[in-house]
């Protein structure tokens, strides 16, 4: 039987997205608006692949996007590595999530629901300008995250949202 893997909340991950370059990301929170999933900050900065920064100089990083996943999953499939723990998650009071009541009706445009980490989920249909900044509030897939990591953009139905 294989070994359970377990995240905790401030636990920071290493993705490398070639032979020469890497990034990381860090788990902040659950969001038990968004079926308690782990939460996670991903910082722009691009590390040589033979860098070894230090977590504190990491989590201080420009945040390049805030999203839902799996980050146990990501570990099982060899996405990314856990290299450390540290407790600075950063505030999340700002961060607006969106989503879509029905993705695949492309006919309905203003159907958007907003929320806020462990807060009521808001209907408000059309997106102001501050809520189209939001974030999409999927649980994404450990391989999304990687390609967006990676990529700088999702893949599939969902880049037509970001």
């Amino acid at each position: 039987m294989a070994k359970r893997i377990i995240t905790k909340v401030g636990d920071v991950f290493c993705v490398k997205i070639d032979d020469e370059h890497k990034r990381y990301f860090q788990y902040i929170i659950s969001d038990l608006t968004c079926l308690n999933s782990d939460v996670i900050r991903a910082f722009r900065e691009v590390y040589s692949i033979d860098e070894e920064p230090e977590l504190s100089e990491i989590v201080r990083g420009e945040v390049d996007f805030y999203s839902h996943c799996v980050t146990s999953a990501g570990i099982k499939r060899g996405l990314w590595e856990k290299v450390g723990n540290i407790k600075e998650v950063g505030e999340i009071s700002h961060i607006i999530f969106k989503d879509k009541m029905d993705y695949t009706r492309e006919d309905i445009k203003d159907d958007w629901r907003i929320w806020r980490i462990n807060q009521n989920i808001i209907h408000v249909g059309k997106l102001s300008k501050e809520n189209k900044k939001g974030f999409l509030g999927l649980v994404f897939t450990p391989e999304d995250i990687y390609y967006k990591i990676k990529n700088g953009v999702h893949y599939g139905f969902a880049a037509k949202y970001e």
